[in-house]
């Protein structure tokens, strides 16, 4: 394994990584914003076990195929965008559409709850049709990995799990501010309706971006 101040440094670079704004973090606030504190949480979980994959992936040599196939990372790329850009649709068609023609139900301009599970699901795809964990995996953990060991697997794996973990605690916090955020908005009259809204274009931005980042060969 790497020597502890190697992993020092590599676990305070991991949390500076995850705390800068980036894909997550808004995938994060726009589920918070929708579904409060537990929808932010329960997507930050979703997004750490989509983590874990290529985590795996990494330590066992998988994601150099998208280093070396530029057609089966655009392709994961595309389907990822098209992915979040589908959930921000769904957002927008949502129940809190409807109440806007019926005004008079305060309880129906509350904005859909999906389950937990479905929350869960989504998440853990959005983060396994993002290709460029896999590469950031790939070209950050060899940094600090010891090649003079011959358990590099495994020290793929553990570096891999330290930035899987620690990004958890820095969505927590994106989690809560968006959930705070959602909470106002359900308490004022005049922006309720809008709550799902704000989230689905978030999410519709997000997928746009990444969808544009793709063809732009970036």
């Amino acid at each position: 394994m790497p020597s502890t101040d190697t992993l020092a440094i590599f676990v305070l670079a991991a949390v500076i990584m995850n705390l800068s704004p980036g894909p997550s973090n808004l995938y994060v606030m726009a589920r918070s914003i929708s579904q409060g504190l537990s929808g932010g949480a329960i997507a930050a979980v979703g997004l750490a076990l989509g983590s874990l994959v290529h985590v795996l992936a990494a330590a066992l040599g998988l994601s150099a195929i998208f280093l070396y196939s530029p057609t089966a990372y655009l392709f994961l790329k595309i389907l990822g965008a098209a992915y979040l850009i589908y959930l921000g649709y769904t957002y927008l068609r949502s129940r809190s559409n409807e109440a806007e023609k019926q005004p008079e139900n305060i309880e129906s301009r509350l904005p859909d709850s999906p389950s937990s599970t479905d929350i869960l699901k989504q998440s853990f795809w959005v983060e396994v049709l993002n290709p460029k964990t896999a590469l950031f995996f790939l070209a950050f953990l060899p940094q600090f990995v010891d090649v003079n060991r011959a358990d590099t697997t495994l020290q793929f794996f553990v570096l891999g799990m330290i930035v899987t973990l620690s990004a958890i605690p820095c969505d927590l916090v994106v989690a809560y501010f968006g959930g705070r955020a959602g909470e106002w908005m359900k308490n004022n009259d005049r922006v309720v309706l809008w709550q799902n809204k704000i989230s689905g274009m978030i999410l519709i931005g997000l997928g746009g971006y990444v969808a544009i980042d793709a063809v732009s060969g970036d």
